[in-house]
């Protein structure tokens, strides 16, 4: 039976870049195409389903920060970008872009393909089975609303069975919050939920996963009834949850 490979797009203008990373992803095992611009970027997207997107945060002709918002637009698939720069400010728009990780260069080719890989994770398989209403596999299930959050598949799906992906962070955050409902969170006890995150532990982080969280979940983002803020102390999760 023949497995599925995982298909990557690599998108920076600089060919000898997408050249190496295509040739260390096929190495590990992926498919792996190129794109030089956002034009590029948008004609691979249409003739090809893919499984990933990396993406050079500081593209010299055009900005990538511009490029995620259009490909944020269009598709929810995985994305890792690329950034010359630490910089805080940087990696709070990559976290508003809904960016899965994002790699600091220089990079080495085993922590590139381990971050590939961990994104890929949480993603359910391309061309997997369609998603179980009924079937969802045994452990522990905590339901709110129209959701329920699997700990041992470690995934939130609606009730009919629909998958909502999540972040690493976000589901650590969603899971504190369902496993204490009512409790009212500082930002600093949310931030120690996700402190072991390599790539969001800053305080502003909270907000900007709340802000995402919030848009995946509550039926109307802008008058919350499950995540609610506390003026002045921080959040509460406000919805009844019970075990499925």
């Amino acid at each position: 039976m023949e497995t599925h490979k995982p298909r990557i797009l690599v998108v920076d203008d600089e060919r000898d870049m997408v050249a190496m990373l295509q040739d260390l992803l096929c190495k590990a095992g992926f498919d792996a195409d190129g794109a030089h611009t956002g034009g590029a970027m948008h004609e691979a997207m249409e003739r090809h389903a893919y499984d990933l997107v990396l993406l050079d945060l500081r593209l010299k002709a055009e900005d990538g920060l511009t490029l995620a918002r259009q490909l944020r637009q269009t598709s929810s698939v995985p994305l890792i970008m690329i950034s010359g720069s630490s910089d805080e400010t940087d990696r709070i728009l990559l976290l508003e872009l809904a960016a899965d990780d994002f790699l600091i260069k220089p990079f080495s080719p085993r922590e590139l393909v381990a971050r590939v890989r961990a994104v890929l994770r949480r993603y359910a398989e391309p061309g997997a089975a369609a998603p179980r209403a009924h079937g969802m596999p045994r452990g522990e299930r905590l339901g709110f609303g129209q959701w329920v959050l699997d700990m041992a598949e470690r995934e939130l799906r609606s009730r009919s069975g629909d998958p909502c992906p999540l972040t690493q962070g976000e589901f650590r955050l969603l899971e504190a919050f369902v496993r204490h409902p009512r409790r009212v969170w500082t930002r600093d006890q949310l931030l120690e939920q996700t402190r072991s995150l390599e790539t969001e532990v800053f305080d502003r982080t909270i907000d900007v996963l709340i802000l995402r969280l919030r848009r995946k979940i509550e039926p109307n983002p802008k008058h919350p009834q499950y995540i609610c803020t506390e003026r002045g102390i921080g959040y509460m999760f406000a919805a009844e949850v019970a075990r499925v």
